[in-house]
């Protein structure tokens, strides 16, 4: 039954990952055909994780109420609704208006899975956990591209992306009795008993303003570090585009399969050297990327490298929480953990835009780096309260 649970739960997070690429893959095409301008992804994005940030900090509230499987089931639902609206969508707003479901199923899913994988599972299961997240982000791309050659039109990657999602919402339905009896949920009067922690309450939790920090630290590093790859090594190195793109997708291969072999480890290693050895990976890595010009090797495998150093990190922070703060306060902290993830990921890449705008793309590894050591000093700071 457990081993079974666990698939579902693998299957629920492949789910998550499938959205996540096709926005950037699909835009080139709804960009003409909307005649929008090529920043307008950007909004759309913000919106979406507008609502992830609003359904990680309302997890507690629904977790509680309805329990962890009804509410993966039902966001999954809401998400595919939302990637059958984009795939019908003929304006600019109707995919703004779509964006607001599609950010609300997400952030309600990560928050209550990965709580859920903290508290019933081992180490080794979160990092497999978010190894099937970039299973799905790698699939989805490849899926659009097949649409977009079969039918050269971007609306059918988003219908297929939407009917696999609806076949993982009647398997999530199914198998509600199964997480009924794996979770051992308390009653709902036993639940209700317990006030709400609440943002006010965790941000009071000694060591939570330092970990949300921290999280927020990495996930602006990962995000950004995939996002300006290609250009800092086109522009600043002199790498040529065709080799660029194939190392900054090898960043993304690189978190996935560091998180998949990290899974034999982490239990042996514990969280916390599980952190430090990926935050002094991602170090180092901008170190190599900062190396002179003319060492065009040392870039391209501190990023690759960099990828490597993110794969610990996440499953690792996310994992521990129960055990730093209390497994009644986990739900909680859990979701402003992620609120905090997703605003890193939405704000730090930007803002290294407009600093290399105004400055030199060449302020790319020393941003990562910067990230990197704001990471360490909270995740320590954490370890010593």
């Amino acid at each position: 039954m457990i081993s079974l649970l666990l698939a579902i739960i693998y299957l629920a997070f492949i789910s998550l990952g499938l959205p996540d690429s096709l926005l950037g893959s699909a835009w080139p095409l709804m960009q003409l055909q909307f005649g929008a301008p090529l920043s307008f992804a950007g909004v759309i994005s913000m919106i979406i994780a507008g609502g992830t940030i609003v359904s990680s900090l309302l997890s507690e509230r629904l977790t509680r109420r309805f329990g962890t499987a009804l509410v993966t089931a039902c966001s999954v639902a809401l998400t595919s609704a939302a990637l059958f609206g984009f795939s019908a969508s003929g304006s600019l707003w109707m995919l703004c208006l779509w964006a607001v479901p599609y950010g609300l199923g997400a952030g309600a899913i990560d928050a209550a899975l990965n709580n859920y994988v903290a508290l019933h599972f081992s180490s080794r299961h979160m990092s497999w956990l978010h190894c099937f997240w970039g299973v799905g982000a790698s699939v989805s791309p490849a899926i659009m591209g097949a649409c977009l050659t079969a039918t050269g039109r971007w609306e059918s990657g988003y219908r297929t992306v939407s009917l696999i999602q609806i076949v993982l919402t009647a398997i999530l339905f199914l198998s509600l009795p199964l997480w009924h009896r794996g979770e051992e949920e308390k009653s709902a009067a036993e639940r209700a008993e317990k006030p709400l922690l609440g943002l006010r309450g965790a941000l009071r939790v000694r060591g939570v303003p330092a970990v949300l920090l921290g999280f927020f630290a990495y996930c602006g590093a990962e995000t950004t570090a995939g996002l300006w790859a290609s250009s800092y090594l086109v522009s600043a190195r002199g790498v040529d585009p065709e080799t660029a793109a194939s190392f900054a997708s090898l960043f993304y291969l690189g978190i996935t399969a560091g998180r998949f072999l990290n899974g034999f480890i982490a239990d042996r290693a514990g969280d916390r050297r599980m952190i430090r050895v990926g935050a002094a990976l991602m170090g180092a890595s901008a170190l190599l990327i900062l190396l002179p010009t003319g060492t065009r090797v040392t870039a391209l495998a501190g990023l690759v490298l960099f990828g490597l150093g993110c794969a610990p990190v996440y499953p690792s922070i996310i994992h521990a929480t129960p055990a730093h703060f209390g497994e009644d306060r986990s739900q909680a902290i859990i979701g402003v953990q992620m609120a905090a993830a997703y605003l890193g990921s939405t704000l730090m890449p930007p803002l290294f835009g407009l600093l290399a705008g105004a400055l030199s793309l060449r302020l790319y590894p020393l941003y990562l780096l910067a990230l990197t050591a704001l990471l360490v000093l909270m995740t320590e700071r954490l370890n010593r309260v």
